[in-house]
């Protein structure tokens, strides 16, 4: 989030069937399409080490790309408008289930304040809580996402304390070391992210909306190369000197700072090569309504699917996933935002289809900072019926529509 951040399928079915929620229409993905060994639905996955699982997570996001999207939001099972549910780490709840009925397909976590070795994140959700809900997703069928507003590492505040410091968190820079101690912190934490032996898969998201100058590595702060650099390292050093092989990696550059009519050369702005990513992702909420945004609505929605495509071409063109790796209208002022605006851009065209998960940001409690930042309706709030009309959708997958076999490199389609 850019500046307004401020201030086993038996086992979900069962978890399903033990609660009372509001019930939906369904609609199953197909039928599974066996994947025994690697296989060009998974060329583009950059690890070449990566885990069965892993594989078998990426082998799935292609096979659903032009029929499905995965719906997701941050932060879903920590808190929501109307509670908060930090302390009750066995008890999942999300605003998005108890309108729909489902949980999100995939839910985004964020590490900001791990560096600090904090119990709780920036957001004030526990380490413990994050940890034991990841699991949970993971043992439902569905995915994790994770970002993480690192502190800046030279001045000390936080990520959008805009001091220079990509240079010095470098091989050979004064904070180097500390850097390191910082990526040990992750390796350390994704140590705890297993259920039994195995490690979860993770679709990490580091160094996000970087064509931005909001954060201490967004340009501005930083050289397009020194960016690069900072990148390569951090997965260089993740693999190779931690051995982390559950990752999946997105690059998530902000459209805001992006002209439709040059839009290839600023998307791949710093862009730190293929060896380096999985997913091309786009963080958008310049064309749903961000009130700095002045276009009409109309102009807005075509610029919206404009943008879906392009961002899918490109990734044709690198061999990789495109996703909706940020997105949402805070507050949802139009009632029928889900169906007329998300959806329809989703649906514009072939290459906007290719848009494998969206992800929405978070609803804070008791509307955070300004009273208002919440991305999904909660009960009673009135775009709640179109959010219903949205699940419902063919192309929208939430979780209980999604088990992903982790084990057997088994996609649905």
């Amino acid at each position: 989030m850019s500046s307004l951040r401020s201030g086993s399928i038996g086992l979900f079915l069962m978890l399903l069937a033990g609660c009372t929620q509001p019930q939906t229409t369904s609609h199953q993905i197909s039928q599974p399409v066996s994947v025994s060994q690697k296989s060009v639905t998974d060329s583009g996955l950059s690890d070449a080490h990566a885990t069965a699982e892993t594989r078998a997570l990426y082998v799935h996001l292609q096979n659903i790309k032009k029929h499905h999207t995965l719906f997701g939001q941050q932060d879903a099972l920590a808190y929501g408008f109307k509670w908060n549910g930090n302390d009750d780490a066995n008890n999942s709840r999300a605003d998005v289930r108890d309108v729909t009925g489902s949980f999100p397909a995939i839910v985004g976590w964020d590490l900001g304040g791990l560096e600090l070795n904090n119990e709780k994140n920036l957001d004030g959700v526990s380490m413990k809580k994050m940890r034991t809900e990841i699991q949970a997703v993971y043992k439902r069928g569905g995915i994790n996402t994770i970002s993480w507003h690192m502190r800046n590492p030279v001045s000390g505040g936080d990520h959008a304390d805009k001091t220079p410091a990509v240079k010095e968190v470098l091989p050979g820079g004064s904070k180097h070391e500390l850097f390191k101690t910082r990526l040990d912190a992750l390796a350390n934490f994704n140590e705890n992210l297993k259920v039994g032996a195995t490690y979860i898969p993770i679709i990490f998201r580091p160094w996000h909306e970087h064509n931005g100058e909001w954060f201490w590595w967004g340009k501005g702060s930083t050289s397009e190369q020194d960016y690069i650099e900072l990148w390569r390292f951090t997965i260089n050093y993740l693999r190779n000197e931690k051995n982390i092989h559950n990752f999946i990696f997105a690059i998530s550059p902000d459209r805001s700072r992006i002209n439709l009519e040059n839009f290839e050369q600023d998307y791949l702005y710093a862009y730190p090569g293929n060896d380096y990513v999985d997913i091309m992702g786009l963080d958008n909420y310049w064309d749903l309504g961000h009130p700095a945004n002045k276009a009409s609505a109309p102009e807005q929605l075509e610029n919206f699917s404009q943008s879906l495509t392009k961002v899918a071409t490109i990734a044709n063109e690198h061999q990789k996933l495109a996703a909706l790796t940020e997105t949402g209208s805070e507050a949802i002022p139009n009632p029928n935002f889900w169906t007329q605006v998300l959806l329809k851009g989703l649906l514009a065209n072939d290459q906007s289809r290719q848009t494998v998960y969206v992800m929405v940001w978070r609803n804070a409690t008791n509307g955070g900072f300004n009273g208002h930042h919440f991305y999904t309706p909660y009960v009673g709030h009135f775009s709640a019926e179109d959010f219903i009309k949205f699940k419902q959708s063919d192309f929208v997958v939430f979780e209980d529509e999604l088990p992903v076999n982790y084990k057997n490199i088994n996609a649905r389609r």
